[in-house]
């Protein structure tokens, strides 16, 4: 997982150098990732516990699905593949934002999806322990009460989608 060859972008988003993983995170360098909000068809959000195994943080509720993109690869190619990997599912994915990378990102350059999925999951047991469905009235409840069991990139993002949302 350390060793994983992620691309190191500038400021804006371009690619600059190949790394490890571990290298760009003890760092503090820009990379890029994608998160996936996994919809069901009664409006319900997928939200999945991190692994006890993970490096970083271990144990809380995340996006539905989310990873690096890997060198090489783009957004594009990078969501449909964590999708898969990590909840064992296709679906057609809709782009919806992109978030700068800040320290409370990660130094991240986020893509965000969404998508429709009704389940059932086949969750990846090295990358998530749980998973969960919650209306979006719960999410953010949990997300305005700053709930410590989120993590801090999931409660950026969800601010940004419900932004979005009641602009749309």
């Amino acid at each position: 997982m350390h060793h994983e060859l992620l691309a190191v972008v500038d400021q804006d988003d371009q690619v600059v150098d190949h790394l490890p993983r571990g290298v760009i995170h003890a760092q503090g360098l820009r990379h890029r990732a994608v998160h996936i909000l996994v919809f069901n068809r009664q409006g319900e959000l997928f939200l999945q516990k991190r692994s006890m195994l993970k490096d970083l943080n271990k144990g809380l509720w995340d996006s539905s699905a989310a990873g690096h993109v890997d060198a090489g690869e783009d957004y594009e190619t990078a969501a449909p593949r964590e999708l898969m990997e990590e909840l064992g599912v296709n679906a057609d994915l809709q782009a919806l934002f992109k978030l700068a990378p800040t320290p409370d990102l990660g130094m991240e350059f986020i893509q965000v999806y969404r998508c429709r999925h009704d389940g059932p999951f086949q969750l990846a047991e090295t990358e998530i322990d749980d998973g969960i469905w919650l209306t979006s009235d719960a999410v953010s409840e949990r997300v305005e009460r700053d709930d410590p069991t989120l993590t801090v990139t999931f409660k950026i993002i969800w601010r940004h989608y419900r932004e979005l949302d009641r602009t749309a």
